[in-house]
């Protein structure tokens, strides 16, 4: 099988990151980057062996498959035109700015029997699969994301930044109806809310707790989910978790065990994968527009409440 040919639009922070990645894999040719800022543009491609597009036109004649990575506003005018010229896609999280713009996406990658992949990586941290092997029946989960100030995504608020990956995992894990949603949420140092908390409570009776933070001195990434028989700890920053189990009347404790590997690589591959073969992507377009969805009520509600 011939080797699609990979770029990446947009090599800022999380752009040069794919960049690095696809220059490593023997299942594709790291072939174009395209950037507005040419200057970095010329730097990423020298650095991992690929030509920097002068435009996305040209950019299209030279790739097969790409990711996008440029700011969340701009991902529609991106996707859209390299979808219509027969491109694969892996478009980074948030998918669009709105569901109306990634509903269309996705529409138009299903009408031309292209992959369209969003990078909800953490849908590939071996934490996730390490939950899902225990999984039975979430009665509750608590997730909580919280980042110091980043000089990045400032654009969009804390929930479509941060707490869209832990409402992506939340509506995979319990596949229910969404019942009501309760959100409040205060803008710090962004126009956009910095720290926000959403309760879900779904149909089958699972309720989520979700909090997230820009403006916390510390890193967490962290999910705990309660069923019947047991309580799961993890740690998608580590690697590395408990689970906790109700055993002749006392409760246990075990480590899970997790193999350790780069989640941004996982993904890629994946990628690359779904776009060679026709494989359907873990996260696609319509299941990152659900997700979207329920992340723009939750800004909504934040907003009505303040």
């Amino acid at each position: 099988m011939k080797k699609l040919r990979v770029g990446v639009v947009g090599v800022g922070h999380i752009g040069s990151n794919h960049a690095r990645l696809y220059s490593e894999m023997d299942s594709a040719d790291f072939a174009a980057v395209y950037d507005v800022d040419l200057a970095r543009s010329n730097g990423i491609a020298k650095k991992f062996g690929a030509t920097a597009a002068k435009s996305l036109e040209e950019f299209a004649e030279l790739i097969d498959a790409a990711s996008v990575a440029t700011p969340t506003r701009t991902h529609f005018a991106v996707a859209r035109p390299l979808l219509e010229r027969g491109k694969h896609l892996l478009i980074e999280k948030p998918v669009t700015e709105n569901t109306a713009d990634a509903s269309e996406l996705a529409g138009v990658a299903a009408q031309n029997h292209l992959i369209l992949q969003v990078g909800h990586v953490e849908r590939f941290n071996p934490v996730l699969s390490a939950l899902e092997a225990y999984l039975m029946h979430p009665r509750f989960i608590e997730a909580h994301r919280l980042s110091p100030y980043p000089d990045r995504s400032t654009d969009i608020g804390v929930v479509l930044d941060l707490m869209i990956h832990d409402l992506e995992i939340i509506l995979h894990l319990v596949r229910s109806p969404m019942q009501s949603v309760d959100a409040v949420g205060v803008p710090v140092l962004s126009r956009g809310e910095d720290i926000a908390n959403a309760r879900l409570r779904f149909a089958n009776g699972c309720v989520a707790n979700v909090t997230s933070s820009r403006i916390s001195p510390e890193r967490m990434r962290k999910i705990r989910v309660f069923q019947e028989d047991a309580y799961l700890s993890l740690d998608y920053e580590k690697q590395s978790g408990e689970i906790y189990r109700r055993e002749a009347g006392k409760i246990s404790r075990d480590k899970v065990a997790i193999d350790r590997e780069e989640p941004l690589k996982r993904e890629l591959v994946s990628f690359i994968e779904c776009a060679s073969t026709g494989r359907e992507p873990r996260v696609s377009g319509f299941q990152a527009t659900a997700a979207l969805e329920l992340a723009v009520e939750i800004t909504k509600r934040i907003a009505s409440n303040g």
